[in-house]
């Protein structure tokens, strides 16, 4: 699908827009999955002041989505009318600490924070470590790993809302659930404050390479992949639900439930975003069929049918 090309008007709307606009850009690249269609508009701002300004011109029909490295996202075949912001590492990606507060844009990945806080001998961060996406996605979803949520280390996170104006919100303000957060979803976090605690840099690297060595262990980190792709119900696992019902390894089209952990779907290298999201409603029936529990999706499915 080609969807029209409205950055020229955009363009000469916003005179002194310093970021990329791109029309018509494929957002499969853009993903784990590497599946999906193009973004109408793919906007890449320069600094925070430069999305404050393009957002608070953008003319309020047009909608607005968010993606990071795409590491738990399945954009659907017919791609996403509007506008994708996507935060860059060189606007949004820095790291720092002082004392024992990490700070780090929206754009840098989990596993970098995890690192910065290692240089600095602080402790509490290192599950980060486990997961393979960025902090905005991290706000946005409570991502936890072994035991630990970004709930638990969070200080404050600032954002744009979608007139353009800043915002910061403390931890309490995060409205934390498990894998959600409370916060307008219109908001585009754009960075945070995390709590460390010091420690010895021997006891953090051994805690890093634990989190490391059980994720090589336990998931498929080599495969086109999602992450986890449904929530835990309460008092549950969702791979144990989906294994009893007989789901390990099922396939639609190009598209497979992993033998290795069976709770991540998989494209085999021909998937269709059509293929990924029909085998997980298919495992989701399943599931419900099986147990009574209706599996919640944790991945993001975003965009039109083709």
């Amino acid at each position: 699908m080609t969807f029209p090309d409205l950055t020229p008007d955009l363009k000469a709307a916003m005179p002194e827009l310093r970021g990329r606009l791109t029309a018509n850009q494929s957002l499969a690249e853009l993903t784990w999955f590497r599946v999906g269609g193009p973004a109408q508009i793919l906007f890449t701002p320069a600094d925070e002041n430069d999305l404050a300004y393009f957002l608070a011109r953008l003319p309020t029909e047009l909608p607005v989505h968010v993606v990071g490295v795409g590491s738990n996202l399945i954009v659907r075949d017919g791609g996403l009318p509007g506008v994708v912001v996507r935060l860059a590492p060189r606007g949004f990606g820095e790291t720092s600490t002082q004392d024992v507060v990490v700070t780090a844009g929206a754009a840098a990945l989990d596993k970098r924070v995890a690192e910065t806080a290692a240089s600095a001998n602080l402790a509490g961060l290192e599950f980060f470590f486990g997961i393979p996406g960025t902090i905005g996605g991290a706000l946005r979803m409570n991502a936890g790993a072994n035991g630990a949520e970004t709930k638990d280390v969070l200080i404050e996170a600032s954002g744009i809302s979608r007139d353009g104006r800043k915002h910061v919100f403390t931890n309490a303000e995060m409205k934390f659930v498990y894998r959600n957060s409370g916060v307008d979803p219109s908001i585009i976090f754009t960075s945070a404050r995390f709590q460390g605690k010091p420690a010895s840099v021997e006891a953090i690297r051994a805690r890093m390479n634990e989190v490391q060595a059980h994720r090589e262990a336990a998931q498929p980190i080599r495969e086109k992949t999602g992450g986890s792709t449904f929530k835990n119900p309460p008092g549950n696992s969702a791979w144990k639900l989906v294994d009893a019902a007989g789901c390990r390894g099922l396939r639609v089209g190009g598209a497979q439930v992993s033998e290795m952990h069976c709770n991540f779907l998989i494209n085999t290298g021909e998937a269709t975003a059509a293929d990924i999201e029909t085998l997980g409603e298919t495992v989701r029936t399943r599931v419900k069929e099986n147990s009574g529990i209706e599996l919640q999706w944790e991945i993001k499915r975003i965009g039109i049918l083709a």
